[in-house]
């Protein structure tokens, strides 16, 4: 796969401090990296610039998934044709984009890509250990296939299904709504094992108003 056919986005909220290594990082794997700043109030969108990353600046804060989106439409329009998802605090280690490159090669040609810390997660937070198995049982069950760590946001989308996941969530229910979304579109989701990270990012999940996200989103696609 050529590197030009396959390209980063990383959404981004007041992230100044971690942006530029996560870009340089990245671009050490791939030439097209973009940045879309969800309206911080730092320098996130500065230190990509610098860092070399193509930016997009929404003038308000929009949400993850409004985000994520943002960076799939750009790259849709660009003919890109495999897209990479990754975080931008440091938590995704851009050195193992390669192995979803090697699994997006495989002879199955999986069309999404999802990554996999419950292989160890001896540094994972024990809540976030549980919380994330399960969620990932019901999530797993709701897409009537497999995903081991359905929490994870670093991921790869093939264009093909990209114009199916444009609608739906705004926030971090986004990335649990693409994965049902996928399913019921009838694309195969495959995992590839990556690190589990945990250093000084803080999590920009609110407990309980995303949860409440989570439950209305889950309970809406079981009447569908």
């Amino acid at each position: 796969m050529e590197a030009s056919k396959t390209a980063a986005v990383i959404p981004a909220y007041n992230e100044e401090k971690h942006i530029g290594d996560v870009v340089r990082r990245t671009r050490q794997k791939l030439d097209d990296v973009l940045v879309v700043d969800d309206g911080s109030r730092d320098k996130t969108a500065d230190r990509a610039r610098e860092a070399g990353a193509k930016v997009i600046v929404h003038p308000q804060n929009r949400g993850k998934g409004e985000t994520i989106k943002t960076g799939l439409r750009h790259w849709l329009e660009r003919q890109t044709d495999f897209i990479i998802i990754l975080d931008s605090d440091g938590q995704h280690r851009p050195e193992e984009i390669d192995r979803f490159v090697a699994a997006a090669l495989s002879a199955d040609e999986p069309k999404l890509i999802v990554g996999n810390r419950m292989n160890d997660v001896s540094s994972m937070p024990r809540l976030r250990r549980i919380v994330n198995r399960w969620m990932s049982e019901r999530i797993s069950a709701a897409c009537g296939q497999e995903i081991p760590d359905t929490q994870c946001g670093f991921r790869m989308l093939h264009r093909q299904l990209i114009p199916e996941l444009l609608g739906g969530a705004a926030r971090f229910d986004y990335e649990t709504e693409m994965l049902i979304v996928a399913s019921r579109k009838g694309f195969r989701i495959d995992s590839v094992p990556i690190s589990t990270v945990y250093s000084d990012e803080v999590s920009s999940i609110h407990p309980v108003r995303d949860t409440l996200r989570f439950f209305k989103l889950m309970r809406r696609y079981k009447k569908l």
